[in-house]
């Protein structure tokens, strides 16, 4: 499954540069050592390796932040091993680096922990704050420097550190594709996928639109979508919701394995039809069908922002949004993490902790 921010490296040039500001690990600080997990090639999880790396040190607008939990998402996964289709292939390699990593050599795309110091500009934030953030990689270290201005939030108060971690990847995506469904109360909303980090978010923050919410994944995932609100939910072992009859206002495609043709037929004159990671094949089809009916495909990729990253802080705190959690692994097994995220079979979030 492609993650939204891999769309948003080829398609959004200037947004590209933004992200490399932010990842950048800052001036060092001679002596001073930190873990870090470092990606040393392409390849399966075990390119993953653990070394003792210089300590970044804040510029003037920077803060400062000492990690203490990150997540292992499908896009950290897809990334690490450079399984993409050929056109994406190609595009992340010229990025990245043709032979190994070059641009990017940590991964990481969402994280939770303190602030530790703050450069003489910065005035957003204070030593000792709180805060959960969207680095768009980076986070498998101790430390990372932001810009005050970067996506970076102070943290629920009723979340821990791990919890806090796994809202912005999973949030990001689905808020920006449930918004452009334009959600109605009573009206029917479809999630395929829904048992993973995007999905948990996306069935909680479609029925707090007002959607009656049917969620589709695997069977041992089908609980836990009851138990965070689905009003139906759908084995896709055991049945096509392309095939059942049924139709709806929104279908919200998040792993883009569903029948194009199939999932338009399901939906309901002027319905939308979301897909989160589209195939080229399916970003060309759903132009031509938005085009020449009422129905609308969105492929559109969304950018991360501090407005939304407050306002997952504001549901959280009403007690409207909660995380879903599978496994926890300390960072030093980064390698076993990553491995199971491959088999595809987590139940919302992996975490990685750092200890407190």
């Amino acid at each position: 499954m492609l993650s939204i921010n891999l769309y948003r490296m080829q398609s959004n040039k200037n947004n590209i540069e933004c992200c490399l500001i932010r990842v950048r690990f800052c001036k060092t600080i001679g002596g001073i050592l930190m873990k870090a997990i470092v990606w040393t090639k392409y390849g399966a999880p075990d390119v993953l390796q653990l070394q003792e790396i210089e300590k970044p040190t804040p510029k003037d607008n920077e803060v400062l932040i000492k990690v203490l939990a990150a997540t292992v998402t499908a896009g950290d996964c897809e990334v690490r091993s450079s399984k993409f289709p050929l056109w994406l292939w190609i595009i992340m390699r010229l990025y990245i680096g043709l032979r190994k990593p070059k641009r990017i050599t940590i991964l990481g795309q969402e994280l939770a922990g303190k602030i530790e110091s703050v450069g003489k500009d910065v005035t957003l934030f204070k030593k000792g704050d709180q805060i959960f953030a969207s680095p768009f990689f980076g986070s498998y270290a101790e430390y990372m420097c932001l810009p005050e201005d970067g996506v970076l939030a102070i943290k629920p108060a009723n979340m821990t550190y791990e919890e806090a971690a796994t809202v912005p990847t999973g949030g990001f995506t689905s808020l920006h594709f449930l918004r452009k469904g334009n959600i109605q109360s009573g009206q029917r909303v479809l999630i395929n996928g829904a048992g993973g980090s995007i999905g948990t978010i996306g069935v909680q923050l479609a029925k707090y639109f007002g959607g009656e919410v049917t969620a589709v994944d695997s069977t041992m995932k089908l609980d836990m979508l009851r138990s965070i609100g689905a009003d139906k939910v759908i084995d896709y072992t055991q049945e096509d919701f392309t095939k059942n009859g049924e139709t709806y206002d929104v279908i919200f495609d998040i792993v883009g394995k569903s029948s194009f043709s199939g999932s338009i037929k399901s939906l309901k004159k002027k319905g939308f039809y979301l897909i989160a990671n589209p195939t080229l094949s399916k970003m060309v089809r759903g132009k031509w069908t938005s085009m020449i009916s009422s129905k609308k495909v969105i492929t559109k990729m969304a950018k991360d922002n501090i407005e939304d990253l407050n306002f997952f802080r504001e549901l959280i705190e009403a007690g409207n949004l909660k995380t879903v959690i599978d496994r926890r692994y300390p960072l030093e097994q980064i390698i076993e993490a990553h491995s199971y995220v491959d088999t595809g079979q987590k139940t919302g979030n992996v975490v990685i902790t750092f200890g407190l």
